[in-house]
Order: C-alpha cells, then sequence, then structure tokens
C-alpha cells in the first residue's frame, strides 16, 4: 500500500525540475550574497547619479523614494556576505559594495530631519503657528506624523470614496476636454481642489497621479482632475485657455459637483504646475484660495537659455513644441508665459514644492518666484526636498511625498480656514 501511493503521487515535471535544479547550482555557484550586494549598490548609486537620459529617470526618481527598501536590502547583504566572507577577492568586492549601498541608501533618512524642520519652521514662519497644530474642521484627519516607517513599507492607506471619470466639460477644435471628479463618502459641498497633470505639456491624463486625488478625496475634499489640449498640435496659451475654461465648467456646476465655490484651490504638477500659477496669478473665472506647485517651471526663459545637467528631457525642445518657437523667435511669449512675470500683490497663497536633484525643472527657479512673491508682499511657502528627483511623488509612499504630503494637506486646510 505503502509502495502504491509512492508510486501514484504526482511528480514534478522532469524539465521543471531540471530548472530549479540549474537555478540552483547558479545561485550556489556565483555566490547570492555577492550578487544582491551588487544589486544592491547599483540600485542604491541611483540616489546621487542623475539619470542622463529619459529612459533611466525613473531610477533617478524611484531610488531616493524607496530608500528604506535598499536599506533592507544592503543590510541584508552585508550580513550575508560577513557570515560568509572568505579570503576571496569577489567577498572583498561584495564586501565594499554592501557598505557603500548601505551608506547611499541611508542617506534621505539621515537628512530628513534637517530638512522637516527647515519645512516646519517655514510653515510656521509664513503661516502662524496654527498651521502646524490646529485640527482642520474640514478634515477628517491628517498624517500624525512626516514619515510613517510602515507605510514606506505597506503604502499609505486610501479609504474609498466616490469616482467618476470621464465627466466632459468642453469640446474644442475637435477635442473632447473631461475631468475626474473624486469626491468624500458624505455628500455635500466640500473644498475642493483642482489637478492639473504635468507631461511636459505634451502627454497625460486626469488619471494621472490618481492616488493622491483619491487620497485627499478621502481627507474631505472634492478633487477635480481636469484635462487639457497637447502640445504640439496645440501650443500656449491653448492649455491655459482650457484650464479657464474648466474653472469656468467648475464654477456653473458647482452644486452638482459637489464643489463649495468659495474654497477652491488649485494643485498642479509640472507643466501642469505651470498652468495653476498662471490660473491662480491671472484672471480666473473662480476665486482661487490657494495654489500649491509641485516643481513646475517658473520662469521659460531662463529654463531655456539654462538647461539642467545632464538634461533627460531635452528641455529646450519640450519649450519649443509648447511655444512654438526659440526666445530668439518668440522672446516676448515666453516672458508672458512664465509665472515669475505675473506677480502683483493680493495673490493667492502658494505652496511650492521643489526638489533638491530635480534635473528636469532646476529648484533654482522656483526660488525666484519665492523670492519674488516675498518681495510683493504675498504669502508663500517654500518647501525644498534636498534629495529628491522630479516627479517625486510617482512613488505614493516614498520617503519625499510623505514629507510633502504632510505640510501639503496643512497648507490647504490653513488655505479653506482663513476665510474673509
Amino acid at each position: 500500500m505503502a509502495h502504491r501511493n509512492a508510486t501514484n503521487r504526482p511528480q514534478p515535471a522532469p524539465g521543471r525540475k531540471r530548472k530549479v535544479a540549474l537555478l540552483g547550482s547558479f545561485l550556489v555557484a556565483l555566490g547570492f550574497p555577492w550578487i544582491l550586494s551588487i544589486v544592491g549598490c547599483c540600485l542604491s548609486l541611483w540616489i546621487v547619479v542623475p539619470a542622463p537620459t529619459f529612459s533611466l529617470l525613473p531610477l533617478g526618481i524611484g531610488a531616493p523614494e524607496v530608500s528604506p527598501w535598499l536599506i533592507v536590502i544592503n543590510a541584508i547583504a552585508l550580513l550575508l556576505v560577513v557570515l560568509r566572507l572568505q579570503s576571496s577577492w569577489i567577498f572583498g568586492v561584495a564586501l565594499g559594495c554592501s557598505l557603500l549601498g548601505l551608506a547611499l541608501s541611508l542617506l534621505p533618512l539621515i537628512q530628513f530631519p534637517a530638512a522637516n524642520a527647515r519645512i516646519a519652521a517655514e510653515m510656521e514662519a509664513q503661516l502662524g503657528k496654527a498651521a502646524l497644530t490646529a485640527t482642520p474642521p474640514i478634515a477628517q484627519r491628517l498624517r500624525s506624523h512626516p514619515f510613517v516607517w510602515t507605510d514606506a513599507f505597506r503604502g499609505i492607506a486610501v479609504p474609498s470614496v466616490r469616482i467618476d471619470r470621464g465627466i466632459p466639460f468642453a469640446q474644442v477644435e475637435g477635442v473632447t476636454l473631461t475631468l475626474n471628479l473624486y469626491r468624500p463618502a458624505a455628500a455635500g459641498l466640500h473644498p475642493a481642489i483642482v489637478v492639473i497633470y504635468g507631461g511636459a505639456w505634451q502627454n497625460g491624463t486626469p488619471a494621472n497621479d490618481e492616488t493622491f486625488s483619491r487620497y485627499m478625496a478621502a481627507q474631505g475634499y472634492t478633487v477635480v482632475a481636469i484635462d487639457y489640449r497637447h502640445a504640439p498640435r496645440f501650443r500656449f496659451p491653448a492649455q491655459l485657455e482650457d484650464v479657464q475654461t474648466a474653472l469656468s465648467f467648475i464654477q456653473a456646476q458647482a452644486e452638482a459637483l459637489e464643489v463649495d465655490r468659495q474654497r477652491v484651490a488649485l494643485l498642479g504638477r509640472s507643466a501642469g504646475a505651470h498652468l495653476a500659477l498662471m490660473a491662480a496669478y491671472g484672471q480666473s473665472p473662480l476665486p482661487i484660495r490657494a495654489v500649491v506647485d509641485y516643481y513646475g517651471p517658473t520662469n521659460l526663459l531662463e529654463g531655456y537659455n539654462k538647461p539642467p545637467v545632464p538634461d533627460p528631457i531635452d528641455t529646450r525642445a519640450v519649450l519649443r513644441s509648447f511655444l512654438g518657437g526659440s526666445p530668439d523667435q518668440l522672446q516676448e511669449l515666453y516672458q508672458a508665459a512664465s509665472p515669475v512675470n505675473q506677480i502683483q500683490p493680493n495673490l493667492p497663497p502658494s505652496l511650492l514644492v521643489y526638489s533638491g536633484r530635480d534635473h528636469l525643472v532646476q529648484p533654482r527657479f522656483g526660488r525666484q518666484l519665492y523670492e519674488k512673491l516675498q518681495a510683493s508682499g504675498n504669502r508663500a511657502v517654500w518647501l525644498e526636498i534636498p534629495w529628491a528627483e522630479h516627479a517625486f511623488d510617482a512613488v505614493f509612499q516614498g520617503v519625499s511625498n510623505q514629507l510633502a504630503l504632510y505640510y501639503t494637506e496643512r497648507f490647504l486646510a490653513w488655505a479653506f480656514r482663513e476665510l474673509p
């Protein structure tokens, strides 16, 4: 009986057994610890090495944001190498890689306390202590800390919200423009955040960064993510006109969209931040309470003349596509399309969020805008994340986005609470 059971038990396929055996032999032969050491070190290098090409940009963006994971990988590799240390050059290399990788992966978290202290001091200086300590009436909850270790590994919880996608708000030159609507579970009029996506003015949809939109809706906001026409087929000011059209639609349909007309903020990323700033600082069909600029271009003329090095998206080509030519041909348009040239008194409060290692939109241009806003008597908050690259918030639970999110939701809560 026992013999028959053993004979009749299903046996692994011979081909599968050979593959498993080969994989096991490969790992044993090469020495798994040094493989892990080299992989961990190579990934960690992107925390300090800028991406030279667009295809490598995700590594430059992602490495600092997943640094807690890299710390674990490098620490495990180091432990395994030490436990199996041999008088072999490959283990010497592995030991060096593990130590270097661990040091690099620790850099964002080493810099975190000082960066957080600077931002907290800036928030208090510009908005008052209540912006950091008071619990706003319009939010169900606020993040309790600028960085939560468990969130870095398991993700940031996002409760269920009501979502309506693809709502048309305009038909322009054969293009149907739509918006996505994210609302809290409870019906009623809510403070609203109008979100404008990035993508070099050339691509993207209202579904971009949807986790953020869902998260903020769960906090008690109505989030309206809007569309606009893309370059190079459509050139500036077409994109700004589309934002203004969307704001007019929101104004007219506020009750149906569950938007409190008196409490509306604009938030944009990259090219979308540029449009958000232009709309907030210009003529808007809807009162704007505040604007949040995530790494947006602010000075297109200087951006063209002094592109970043390296320049993975070819900044000059992007600007020519957006505006229709170079500054030599269209200098006045470059100036008119720059938010830094739209500053006047009594603008909505601005939160300017920039990456210290941004190789698409250099933070010094955001700093120019901040200083000009301050000089003209406007309220502005400067939030710079020294280790971050452009589009850092694509990793929603990442180190940088946790920090930015903590202060963004407090800034918005302050702006909506401070009604005249």
